[in-house]
């Protein structure tokens, strides 16, 4: 029961660190909040290296490839979230509770009983319900928009818009579904891991390997990194999440009762952080349609760890 609530404290943390990111990147490029969040984030762990040595060669090779997994997945995912409706790339990203289920099923060889079945089906139910009713508000917003008259619109300074045109947006969406199959088999691999390392280990070395990949591909880009990045606070609050929520969740992989189709369930807790966020931090509308669907969400967790 406890690798459930260490897994909830993961899916909470990971909600708190998606209202972050969306904060930072306000200050901040793309490239500075990925190189400082997993420079500050490696720099918390460092504490823990005399307890991360002693692995077997084949372990730290599959630790890089985790790390380059993520390096990949996240370097997608920012740039989708940049480039498409937020709505949409929330649709996106539900291919990861199924992606990682799927995961679970066919490579580990779990059994998925009725209720995590059912559970599933509520979740997935809950997230469409919540993203397509952004799809809809955000279509009838365009609406009201192209209604305006053009002397309003000159007369107004125009609206930052980073979303791809409708022509290039393929591309973006491929990358969002990238993000999420790098992104499972990272979840993959944490459970083949933790069956023989500790989290000591796993934690260092897979924040060592990222850093070092995305500090190689600052370098050979020539990327500029500003040193007024360095004062975003939201990137720190970002990486002190990124590091106990990490943490949490390979102790939830090592217990070896812990299982991969219900734990990408439970991450889903995601949502209700997200939701209130929206509220409280960005300030939207419609607080009430949100929690409804979250609520759904929330059953369909019980339902999925119910006799667990």
């Amino acid at each position: 029961m406890i690798w459930i609530l260490l897994t909830l404290v993961y899916g909470l943390l990971k909600g708190g660190r998606e209202i972050s990111k969306k904060k930072a990147m306000d200050k901040s490029s793309v490239m500075e909040v990925l190189l400082i969040y997993t420079l500050i984030g490696f720099l918390i762990v460092v504490p823990r290296a005399p307890h991360a040595m002693g692995m077997e060669p084949c372990q730290y090779g599959l630790i890089l490839i985790k790390s380059f997994s993520i390096f990949l997945a996240w370097m997608m995912g920012f740039h989708a979230l940049k480039h498409l409706p937020v709505s949409l790339y929330g649709v996106l990203d539900l291919s990861r509770v199924l992606l990682g289920t799927l995961m679970g099923v066919i490579i580990l060889h779990e059994v998925l009983l009725w209720n995590q079945m059912l559970g599933l089906a509520l979740v997935a139910f809950g997230l469409l319900a919540l993203k397509f009713k952004f799809i809809g508000k955000r279509e009838n917003e365009k609406e009201n928009e192209t209604s305006s008259s053009e002397t309003e619109e000159k007369n107004q300074a125009p609206a930052e818009n980073t979303d791809a045109p409708e022509g290039s947006r393929t591309k973006f969406v491929l990358l969002a579904f990238g993000s999420c199959i790098l992104n499972s088999v990272s979840g993959l691999l944490d459970k083949i891991l933790m069956k023989d390392i500790n989290s000591s280990q796993m934690q260092f070395w897979y924040m060592f390997f990222l850093l070092v990949l995305y500090a190689l591909y600052v370098l050979v880009t020539r990327t500029k990194i500003r040193k007024e990045a360095f004062k975003n606070g939201w990137i720190w609050l970002m990486s002190i999440m990124f590091v106990i929520g990490d943490a949490s969740l390979f102790i939830a992989n090592a217990d070896p009762d812990s299982l991969v189709t219900v734990m990408t369930v439970v991450k889903q807790s995601a949502c209700f952080v997200t939701i209130l966020g929206g509220k409280f931090v960005f300030h939207e509308k419609g607080i009430a349609y949100r929690l409804f669907c979250a609520s759904i969400i929330f059953t369909g967790i019980v339902i999925s760890v119910m006799g667990v």
